[in-house]
C-alpha cells in the first residue's frame, strides 16, 4: 500500500498520510466526516459574524438591550448535573480508549451499551466534584444577578450557529431516514446514529425554519438576516460535502467506466474514482490490505462529492463578491436559492440516490427540492429587486 492515501476514514488515516505512522490507533475515534462538520460550523461562524458586524456598522441591523442574567452563583444542582455529565463520558470514553478495535467495528454499539470503565468514572466523579465544591465554597455571592446589557447582532452568532447545527443535523437525519426507509426498517438505531447518510436538504429546511423563529424573537431584520446567511451557508455546504469526499461515506455518483476526455485537464481520481478504505467498507476488499477499512469501488464512480464542494466554493466567492455590490435587501438570499438548486438538480443526475416516478421522471427527492428551489429563486429575486429594499 502506498503511503498517500486520499480517503480519510477516520483521523488515524490522516495521520497515516501526513507522518507515515500506522492507521486504526486511538485516532480512530475522531471520524473525518464528524471533523469536518464541525469545521463547516466554524466557517460558517467566521463569515456571519463578518457580516453580521459589517451590517451593524451600516445601519442595516441594530442591537437590542436585553435584561439577561450576569452573575450565577454554583449551588448542589449544578454540582450534581456536571457530575453526573463528566462520569458518563469518562464511563465510555475509558472503555473506548482501552478497546479501540472493538468500538471500530460497532461504534453506535458500544456508545449505547453498558459497557464502560469504572475506574475513569469514579476518578471522574472525585474531580469534577472537589473542584466544583471548592469553587462553590469560594464564591464570594450566593445571589443571582441580572443586568441590562446591548446585545448585538454579532455577539449572537454563537447562538444561531448553535441551533443550525443541532437542527440542521436532526434535520439532514430526518431527510435521510425517508429516502432511505428501507434501511431504517431494518435497522432504525444504527441509520439514526450511523457517521454516514446526512441529506443536506433535509438539513437546510429545518435549519432555515428554527434560525428563522429565533432571528424574529430576538428582534433582527429577517431580509438582511437571509442576506448575511446566504454566504455562510455555501461555505458550510462546501467543507461539509468535502467530509463526504475525503471520508467516502457513501454519498458518491453513479458508475463511471467512461474514458476520461481529452479536456478533461484535472487529475485522473476527480473523473472517476475507487474510493480506496472508504469509510464505509463498500466494495471489493483490497489485495494485501490488513487495515480496518480495506475496501474499495470497483468498477469506479464519479466523485459527486468533490464536485458539490469546488461548485459551492466558487459559489461562496460569488455570494461574498456580491454582497456589497446589489443594492436591494433579499436578492442576495435568493441568488443563493437559485444557484444552490442549479448546482444541486445538475449533480443530482450522476449521483445514487432513490428516484421516484414524477410526471413521466424519474427525480430524486433532492431533484425534486432543487427545482422548487430554482424556481423560489428566480420569484424571490423577481420580486424582491421590484421591492428595492434597502
Amino acid at each position: 500500500m502506498g503511503k498517500i492515501q486520499i480517503m480519510y476514514p477516520n483521523l488515524s488515516y490522516i495521520f497515516h498520510a501526513l507522518f507515515g505512522s500506522n492507521p486504526d490507533n486511538i485516532f480512530s475515534v475522531v471520524q473525518t466526516f464528524g471533523l469536518m462538520l464541525g469545521l463547516s460550523f466554524v466557517a460558517s461562524g467566521t463569515l456571519l459574524y463578518l457580516e453580521l458586524k459589517r451590517k451593524t456598522g451600516i445601519g442595516q441591523l441594530q442591537g437590542r438591550i436585553e435584561n439577561i442574567v450576569v452573575y450565577k452563583p454554583i449551588d448542589w444542582k449544578e454540582i450534581g448535573m456536571q457530575c453526573l455529565v463528566n462520569t458518563i463520558l469518562a464511563y465510555k470514553a475509558g472503555y473506548v480508549i482501552a478497546n479501540v478495535k472493538e468500538f471500530q467495528l460497532d461504534p453506535t454499539g458500544i456508545l449505547f451499551s453498558s459497557k464502560g470503565n469504572f475506574l475513569w468514572a469514579f476518578i471522574a466523579l472525585a474531580a469534577t466534584f472537589a473542584y466544583w465544591f471548592y469553587k462553590m465554597k469560594s464564591q464570594k455571592e450566593n445571589t443571582l444577578r441580572r443586568a441590562d446589557v446591548m446585545i448585538q447582532p454579532k455577539d449572537r452568532v454563537f447562538e444561531i450557529t448553535g441551533v443550525a447545527a443541532i437542527f440542521g443535523i436532526v434535520g439532514s437525519r430526518l431527510f435521510s431516514i425517508l429516502e432511505n426507509f428501507g434501511d431504517f426498517i431494518r435497522d432504525p438505531i444504527g441509520s439514526i446514529f450511523s457517521g454516514s447518510g446526512l441529506t443536506i436538504y433535509g438539513g437546510l429546511i429545518l435549519a432555515f425554519i428554527m434560525v428563522f423563529r429565533y432571528i424574529k424573537k430576538k428582534g433582527l431584520h429577517p431580509i438582511h438576516m437571509m442576506d448575511a446567511v446566504a454566504p455562510t451557508l455555501m461555505i458550510g455546504y462546501a467543507v461539509g460535502r468535502m467530509g463526504c469526499h475525503l471520508s467516502g461515506d457513501g454519498d458518491w455518483g453513479i458508475v463511471n467506466e467512461l474514458a476520461k476526455p481529452s479536456w478533461f485537464i484535472l487529475p485522473d481520481s476527480w473523473w472517476a474514482y475507487h474510493y480506496p478504505h472508504n469509510v464505509i467498507d463498500e466494495g471489493v476488499k483490497i489485495e494485501g490490505c490488513t487495515w480496518m477499512h480495506c475496501h474499495q469501488l470497483v468498477p469506479p464512480v464519479y466523485p459527486t462529492p468533490l464536485y458539490e464542494s469546488i461548485l459551492a466554493f466558487i459559489i461562496t466567492g460569488i455570494l461574498w463578491a456580491l454582497r456589497k455590490q446589489i443594492p436591494y435587501a433579499g436578492v442576495l438570499f435568493f441568488l443563493y436559492c437559485l444557484l444552490n438548486g442549479i448546482e444541486r438538480i445538475f449533480i443530482e443526475a450522476i449521483r445514487v440516490n432513490p428516484r421516484y416516478e414524477l410526471l413521466g421522471m424519474n427525480p430524486s427527492l433532492s431533484q425534486i427540492i432543487a427545482f422548487l428551489l430554482i424556481i423560489v429563486g428566480i420569484v424571490g429575486l423577481i420580486y424582491f429587486w421590484k421591492k428595492k429594499i434597502r
